[in-house]
């Protein structure tokens, strides 16, 4: 499975059902200016206290604002033995710009 995954790749698997968690990883203050509906927020920070609460055989989708911190934390579950875990390349800002451009930028 590749490291990233696009944005559109992501919106084709949510119309198709597929099951995956999208898991955000920016701050807070981040989500108040722009969310994608059904993600779970964990601060990339705390995910490392909180990874318990990720199924380790489940599809996971990573996302952050351009894709760095995003693409740190999938290399990191990685390694933490989660196989399915890819990065969104670009970031909920390329979301915004190719998939939903009613999404606010920030």
């Amino acid at each position: 499975m590749d490291f990233e995954i696009s944005g559109a790749q992501v919106k084709s698997m949510q119309k198709r059902g597929d099951a995956f968690v999208l898991l955000d990883v920016r701050e807070p203050w981040e989500l108040e200016k722009a969310r994608i509906e059904g993600s779970k927020d964990i601060p990339m920070g705390d995910v490392p206290s909180r990874v318990q609460e990720l199924d380790p055989d489940a599809h996971i989708v990573v996302v952050c604002h351009h894709g760095v911190r995003s693409l740190t934390v999938t290399n990191w579950l990685r390694q933490q033995g989660f196989e399915k875990v890819q990065s969104m390349r670009g970031g909920i800002d390329g979301w915004a710009r190719t998939v939903d451009m009613k999404l606010p930028l920030y």
